[in-house]
């Protein structure tokens, strides 16, 4: 049950730092919210290393690296499909393919699920599409979709990597990846950084370290959380709870925003908190 409630912990801080980092791409550069992010990741990871400890092993750190490939890969991409292409096939495509991936290699890795939490499982996997669904019309190419498969399979081997590397090493696994993502998230945003240079725009960067530091100090939070979980459950089901974390983004530009939620939307929300009592009754 612990690992159920620290998913369940980490989905809700990924959906509030998305939500807040949305706000920052708003009020300053999009392209300069994801370093911020990761500057404070690094930061605050270093933070958890001394305060719990552990020794790490090569094997450890190197899955902690892979999982920072996925994170700087899923961020990458995501943000640049939700600015370019069509959001409402880049955000449910990368939000599935996220949940789905872990939840496969965990079962394939020997977890077993009661009748309860397979049920919980098929219902999460649609209910985090239609709660990320734009309802938006319109066509949509193949980038939109390499976008949302390219997110979507980088933010899954996070997850996969995370619970590799373990938690006998405390929060060791997080500080190389966090230093990955940050070299990743650096070398795609500086095409970006070199033409505002150039153009001697404004790079807001009061703007950036506000919003973008607390993104950053909430997706290292989900970062440690997840690991936790990982360690006290099964891979299956924290992923797929963490994986929920975009309705949490979608209910609070409701709520604060107030941006009107379509019914796909609203039925997707429903759908993610029969998911979660279905989850919970079976664990």
């Amino acid at each position: 049950m612990l690992g159920v409630v620290l998913a369940l912990l980490a989905a809700f801080s990924y959906g509030v730092g998305d939500f807040v980092g949305g706000l920052g791409g708003r009020r300053s550069h999009p392209a300069l919210i994801p370093i911020a992010v990761q500057v404070i990741g690094v930061l605050l990871t270093v933070v958890a290393v001394v305060v719990l400890g552990g020794s790490p092993t090569a094997a450890v750190l190197a899955w902690g690296a892979l999982s920072g490939v996925g994170g700087g890969v899923g961020n990458a991409c995501l943000l640049r499909g939700l600015a370019t292409g069509r959001m409402s096939v880049v955000a449910p495509l990368s939000a599935v393919i996220t949940a789905a991936i872990p939840a496969v290699v965990g079962l394939l890795s020997g977890d077993r699920l009661t009748p309860g939490g397979w049920a919980g499982i098929a219902l999460a996997l649609p209910a985090v599409a239609l709660a990320s669904w734009s309802g938006r019309d319109g066509g949509f190419g193949l980038a939109d979709i390499g976008y949302g498969v390219g997110a979507g399979c980088g933010f899954g081997l996070l997850f996969v990597a995370l619970d590799r590397a373990g938690t006998d090493a405390g929060a060791w696994p997080l500080l190389p990846g966090q230093l990955v993502a940050l070299v990743i998230v650096s070398l795609a945003a500086l095409p970006v950084l070199i033409r505002m240079r150039r153009q001697r725009q404004d790079f807001r960067l009061a703007a950036v370290a506000r919003w973008g530091g607390a993104s950053g100090a909430l997706g290292a939070a989900g970062n440690l959380l997840f690991l936790i979980a990982t360690g006290e459950g099964q891979l299956t089901i924290a992923a797929v709870l963490a994986g929920l974390y975009p309705a949490v983004t979608v209910m609070l530009a409701a709520l604060i925003l107030r941006e009107r939620m379509i019914r796909t939307q609203q039925a997707g929300l429903v759908a993610a908190a029969g998911s979660i009592a279905l989850i919970v009754t079976g664990s």
